[in-house]
């Protein structure tokens, strides 16, 4: 393992000049493809591999667009380092000049504007960078390092999915086992800060589509008629009770109705109504205990509205806990605090927030670490917070979300390549006798 002295010397020895980050970061923020479409997303990081080193083992086409780079570099322990690559079906406002246009039509078959509003651009950015400062570094380090590429995130999928298609040992991507994975992201916290704490760090979602069913009819005739927008408004409103009359107040949960759909005219009673509703949770008992309010609340205003049929509940995407293993967040902690000093935060607090990362552990019964980022250039943040105005600094899924390029991708970078030497790095004493050996003369 490395140590704390070393960490910042194999970075200023070895990181590349991160210009032409900065130029791909741009081209990848213009150029979002949306979840399962990642194709020429997924080409451009193949071909900045193969510019990087000729060493790597690609393997592409895993779970759809997804990919492995595996470097291999002595004995040692196996680690694996995620970066996810979609964008999401937001209209860009940011202005930038390297704004997205970008239009794709989604699994819908609705053309849609794409953007990168959550920083997967940045993910792919930092993780190539760290791929060729780790490449250069080689002498410093010994073991094997799996670069992964994950299409699909934003519909909690893509890292399933590569599982399923065999990502690991004995499928027919034989990814090698890791002893340790760990990714990160970009979040709105100042930039050049980064942040993790041990546990629960993300909640779990789970998002249903509910469909309500009514007898329609004549706007003048309601008695003739059982109104699904009436009894969907009900449940609107009883489902607020759940976090605030059935959740303790010590507990973190939110249950949000995010569209109510039913009808198309004013004087026209529809015959169903659809609620899109997303619950969030961070703990298993409780997720499992308003999972079954949520059911209970629907089934029940249905019964008191007279429904000719019971509601049907459509899951459309569901993200675990993200639990840090406790060990291997304090091991990160205490690299990233000396490394990064003062700018790591070593207890952040819960992020409700979901991810699909811990799958591509949990699926092999292997511990794992998720850390933070920061990109709000540093001083508005401040001043923002100070006048008690955060809520007003774009966030994740946000089409003004537009992290500073710098210092927010350098410290994607080396965030990424203190993490892997932490576990691969040599120790320092023999990292000076190789700069003893290399200064010899013949």
């Amino acid at each position: 393992m490395a140590t704390s002295s070393s960490f910042s010397s194999i970075i200023d020895k070895y990181r590349p000049d991160l210009g032409p980050y900065e130029e791909l970061y741009k081209h990848c923020h213009a150029n979002g493809e949306l979840s399962t479409q990642e194709k020429e997303t997924a080409a451009l990081i193949t071909s900045r591999l193969q510019q990087i080193s000729s060493d790597f083992d690609i393997r592409t086409d895993i779970g759809g667009h997804g990919q492995i780079a595996v470097l291999d570099n002595g004995p040692g322990q196996t680690i694996l380092l995620r970066a996810d690559i979609d964008a999401l079906p937001i209209k860009e406002k940011t202005g930038l000049p390297y704004a997205s246009t970008k239009m794709m039509r989604d699994t819908d078959g609705i053309k849609k504007p794409v953007m990168h509003a959550c920083g997967h651009d940045f993910h792919i950015t930092s993780l190539l960078g760290a791929a060729e400062t780790l490449v250069a570094a080689r002498s410093t380090w010994s073991g094997r390092i799996v670069f992964l590429f994950q299409p699909a995130e934003e519909r909690g999928s893509g890292a399933r999915a590569m599982v399923d298609d065999g990502l690991y040992d004995g499928g027919k991507h034989a990814c090698p086992i890791p002893d340790v994975v760990l990714g990160q992201h970009v979040f709105p916290l100042p930039a050049g800060t980064t942040a993790t704490r041990p546990g629960p760090i993300m909640s779990a979602a789970d998002s249903f589509k509910i469909t309500i069913y009514g007898s329609g009819g004549h706007g003048s005739m309601p008695h003739r008629t059982i109104d699904p927008v009436v009894i969907a408004s009900h449940v609107v409103v009883r489902l607020q009770t759940i976090v605030s009359r059935e959740v303790p107040p010590d507990e973190i949960a939110v249950v949000t109705v995010g569209a109510l759909q039913a009808g198309s005219t004013e004087n026209v009673i529809s015959d169903e109504a659809v609620l899109k509703i997303n619950i969030r949770t961070v703990s298993a008992v409780w997720r499992d205990r308003i999972l079954a309010s949520v059911k209970r609340i629907v089934k029940a205003e249905c019964l008191a509205g007279n429904c000719p049929k019971e509601p049907t509940f459509e899951a459309t995407s569901s993200f675990p806990l993200t639990i840090n293993d406790r060990k291997v967040a304090e091991t990160i902690n205490r690299s990233f605090t000396q490394y990064f000093g003062d700018r790591h935060d070593p207890e952040m607090a819960n992020v409700l927030g979901s991810e699909d990362f811990g799958i591509l552990a949990s699926a092999i019964d292997r511990p794992y670490c998720f850390w933070f980022f920061g990109g709000h250039e540093k001083s508005k943040h401040d001043e923002m917070v100070r006048r008690g105005e955060e809520d007003s600094l774009p966030v994740n899924h946000s089409p003004y979300f537009a992290p500073v390029i710098q210092p927010t991708l350098t410290t994607g970078v080396d965030a990424l390549v203190v993490a892997a030497l932490t576990y691969l790095g040599k120790e320092e004493e023999e990292e000076d006798w190789e700069d003893w050996e290399d200064c010899q003369v013949d």
